[in-house]
């Protein structure tokens, strides 16, 4: 049985559409049924079957993709064993990072291992906390740095081993005058009356944001979805506008602003992700443990 084969069957369990798995593993959506269809004929056996407009996989496709799972697990130990045995941390290590933590801990990490590992090439992609578990599940990614504001434990992630770093504390961001900016603390509550805006590159950032104003009981004003923290530190510098950011952004002031932490306290808990089956691998180690390192400083 062909690997690529089996991993577009098993991508095509995990996300539930051929779309989905094609561009989990990039490719086409034709390419992922075709590989399939080739997987059915060598095993003799349907492996998905039509449901409206998709497909799902039949009992025989559901054990298989089971299986590879599995396989997929075994062929990470078997990777990590022979880099131990080379006894040295080299290759190419793919790291996924959300924005405000790659910003904040990653140039310094990738310096210090290239100064202690000089054979070991990091490449860091930007992707939100689910992107980057999604591209750490089809093999996209070594390590994905992810936060319990948009990744629920769940069965689906028994596969993964899980490395807490640190709490990251959100804060308000208010225009520097502001009325309210030289208070030591501020409610949620104490901003209904504020236009906001909102930092919409992840979706689920901006969900919570908007459901801390709705539990504190008020629909927020927003006046600017925003794509980065770039945008919404402009709007708040000019006094358009009030945010809610993580503390992880705010390692350096923010000219025409400025943070105040909420009472109570809000935080997300950052956490390294990776395969169960690479917990061994040399240079996940190393990278861990740097990881572990700068964070602890933060």
């Amino acid at each position: 049985m062909d690997l690529v084969r089996l991993k577009s069957l098993r991508e095509l369990a995990r996300t539930g559409t051929m779309a989905a798995a094609a561009e989990s593993l990039h490719l086409t959506p034709s390419a992922i049924s075709q590989q399939i269809a080739q997987l059915e004929r060598e095993m003799d056996i349907a492996l998905t079957e039509r449901q409206g407009r998709g497909v799902r996989l039949t009992p025989a496709g559901e054990a298989l993709a089971a299986h590879t799972e599995r396989i997929m697990v075994v062929l990470d130990e078997a990777r990590s064993d022979v880099a131990r045995l080379k006894r040295e941390v080299a290759g190419e290590l793919r790291v996924a990072a959300f924005p405000s933590v790659a910003a904040a801990v990653m140039p310094g990490v990738v310096k210090a291992l290239r100064s202690a590992f000089p054979r070991l090439q990091i490449v860091l992609e930007a992707m939100e906390p689910l992107d980057g578990l999604a591209a750490l599940g089809s093999w996209q990614a070594d390590v994905a740095l992810i936060d319990d504001l948009s990744v629920v434990p769940g069965p689906g992630q028994l596969r993964y081993g899980i490395v807490p770093l640190t709490d990251d504390t959100l804060h308000a961001l208010l225009p520097a005058r502001h009325g309210l900016a030289g208070k030591a603390a501020l409610s949620i509550a104490d901003l209904r009356d504020e236009d906001w805006a909102i930092d919409s590159a992840s979706s689920t950032y901006g969900e919570y944001v908007v459901g801390l104003c709705r539990r504190a009981g008020y629909e927020p004003r927003v006046n600017a979805r925003c794509k980065g923290f770039e945008m919404v530190s402009a709007m708040v510098a000019s006094g358009a506008s009030v945010s809610i950011v993580p503390g992880l952004l705010l390692a350096r002031p923010v000219p025409g602003a400025k943070a105040v932490r909420l009472r109570p306290d809000v935080r997300r808990r950052i956490s390294a992700a990776y395969r169960r089956g690479e917990q061994n691998h040399p240079a996940v180690t190393a990278f861990l443990d740097q990881l572990l390192r700068a964070t602890s400083k933060l």
